[in-house]
C-alpha cells in the first residue's frame, strides 16, 4: 500500500482514519565539515522516515509527509552552504502545516527530527500545535544526540555531535557517493573535555556555534567511519523507530475510566 500522503487524491485524504499517524521528516541544509554534504541531516531523516513507514506503516497506520528540508541551523550560519530558517519562521511553518493536516481526520503528528539544533524549538512547536489545532504531537530522533544526553564513542570524549564517526558512517551506508572520507579530520574540542557540568549533554547547557571550538566545522572524529558501522547503526535506528511509532499509534495519556 502506498503510504505517501502527498500522492493521495483529495477524496482519499478525506477518508484517512483518526487513528492515522502523520510522520513529518525534518532535515537541515548546513555545513558538515569538509567531508560530508550540507544535506547530511536531510538524507538521514528522509531515509529513516521513508523506511519506517514502509516497514511499519500498515501495522501502525503511518502516513509519510513530504520532508521539510530547511530548519533552524544558525549555529552553522558562519559557513557558506548553510541555509536556515529563523525560529519564528520555522514555528510559523510548522503551525501552518499542522493547521492544514487538522482539516483531515488525522490526529497524530510526528516530527522526525534529523537535526539536533531543532530539538528545543520542536518541543515548543509540539505544545503550541497541540493547543492550537488539537493534534497529538510527538518529537523523535533517528538517535538521541550526544549534546542531548546521548552517547558517542570514547574516542570522541563524549563530544561526537556533528559530522563525527557515527554520522559519517551513516552517510557511507546511505549515500556513499556524497562522502569524501579522504578529507575527514579528527576535530574533537579536547579543551572542554574536563568540564563536568557545563558540557554537551551535561546538566548546564550552553549556547554554541560550530566555529567556537577552533575546528573545521566538525565536532567529533570521523576518521574511523565505515559503511558497515553505518549499516549497523541504521538497522538499530529503524528498529527503535518502529518501537517508538508503535507506542505513538496507541498513546493515550488519559486516565482509564
Amino acid at each position: 500500500m502506498n503510504r505517501r500522503f502527498a500522492e493521495l487524491r483529495g477524496p482519499e485524504a478525506a477518508e484517512l482514519s483518526p487513528q492515522a499517524v502523520a510522520v513529518l521528516p525534518i532535515g537541515s541544509i548546513e555545513q558538515h565539515g569538509p567531508h560530508l554534504p550540507v544535506n547530511t541531516d536531510l538524507v538521514v531523516a528522509e531515509a529513516l522516515a521513508r523506511d519506517a513507514v514502509a516497514v511499519f506503516g500498515d501495522a501502525c497506520d503511518l502516513w509519510l509527509l513530504p520532508t521539510l528540508a530547511y530548519s533552524k541551523s544558525n549555529e552553522h550560519a558562519w559557513s557558506p552552504g548553510t541555509m536556515w530558517l529563523s525560529a519564528t519562521t520555522l514555528l510559523a511553518v510548522l503551525d501552518d502545516l499542522a493547521r492544514c493536516l487538522a482539516t483531515t481526520a488525522v490526529r497524530r503528528l510526528v516530527f522526525l527530527n534529523g537535526h539536533g539544533g531543532n530539538s528545543a524549538l520542536l518541543q515548543v512547536a509540539a505544545r503550541d500545535v497541540r493547543l492550537a489545532h488539537g493534534l497529538r504531537t510527538f518529537v523523535m530522533h533517528p538517535s538521541l544526540p550526544a549534546d542531548h544526553g546521548g552517547t558517542s564513542p570514547a574516542t570522541e570524549l563524549g563530544m561526537g555531535i556533528h559530522a563525527g564517526i557515527d554520522e559519517t558512517s551513516l552517510l557511507l551506508h546511505l549515500q556513499p557517493d556524497l562522502v569524501r572520507l579522504d578529507l575527514a579530520v579528527r576535530s574533537v574540542p579536547e579543551q572542554i573535555a574536563d568540564y563536568h557540568r557545563v558540557r554537551f549533554g551535561g546538566p548546564v547547557s550552553f549556547g554554541w556555534l560550530s566555529d567556537d571550538f577552533g575546528t573545521n566545522g566538525t565536532i567529533g572524529d570521523p576518521t574511523g567511519a565505515t559503511a558497515e558501522r553505518g549499516r549497523q547503526l541504521y538497522a538499530a535506528m529503524l528498529a527503535t523507530a518502529g518501537e517508538s511509532l508503535a507506542e505513538i499509534a496507541r498513546f493515550d495519556p488519559r486516565s482509564p475510566r
